[in-house]
């Protein structure tokens, strides 16, 4: 189902058409290497210093934990878990909860929070390290959409594989031709946007059943 689960994450006040006019596909090239300069170097490649602060996923936590009926013996995924930080809260908010993450990206794994490094790993999401069913719920938050449609296809696909049936997702999308406009104008590292109705259609074809928003800037 369609639910805003981030609907506590703190919006960035920062302008989607910051990028535009001077965004080139070398920047791009640059940000979907998914290393330092990305997250902690100049701003035009991406966060411009990715660092943990507890205001952001903290007020975000209570709703996937109400909303997957999350316990102390629950067991769940990060795929692209960056640096580990929504993990952490996980583990500061639901005490025993035992938590995982995989991402892409050497450095970010090589930077990850001290406290859930060891359950951090670094892979590819369209071959997820994991048996069949092994978590109460898979997350991806803005990842899937940096593949390519096929092998977003294949991402989906193992989530759902690996998950007892729960997941929630965010990918780059639009719902008008201004939003795409945005889209397109900030967008460094997704390669598969696409209008909802288009995603919706995507999901029921590749038989991705969880839930699902999206990342409108």
């Amino acid at each position: 189902m369609e639910i805003d689960l981030l609907r506590n994450y703190p919006q960035s006040k920062r302008d989607p058409h910051a990028r535009q006019d001077a965004l080139t596909e070398e920047m791009r090239a640059i940000a979907r290497q998914f290393g330092k300069d990305f997250f902690d170097g100049d701003r035009l490649y991406g966060y411009g210093g990715f660092k943990y602060f507890s205001r952001f996923w903290q007020p975000v936590i209570p709703d996937f934990v109400q909303h997957f009926q999350l316990s102390p013996s629950s067991k769940i995924l990060d795929v692209g878990c960056a640096k580990g930080f929504m993990l952490y809260d996980f583990t500061e908010l639901v005490p025993g909860i035992a938590v995982q993450g995989l991402d892409i990206s050497e450095y970010a794994i090589a930077n990850a929070k001290e406290e859930v490094k060891e359950q951090l790993q670094v892979g590819n999401a369209i071959k997820l390290p994991y048996e069949d069913n092994s978590f109460d719920a898979v997350f991806s938050i803005n990842t899937v959409h940096n593949l390519e449609l096929d092998d977003c296809a294949i991402a989906l696909q193992e989530i759902m594989r690996v998950s007892k049936g729960r997941a929630f997702i965010t990918v780059d999308a639009y719902r008008n031709d201004e939003e795409k406009e945005r889209m397109y104008a900030w967008n460094l590292t997704a390669k598969t946007i696409m209008h909802v109705d288009e995603w919706q259609a995507f999901f029921k074809k590749v038989g991705y059943t969880g839930d699902f928003y999206w990342f409108i800037p």
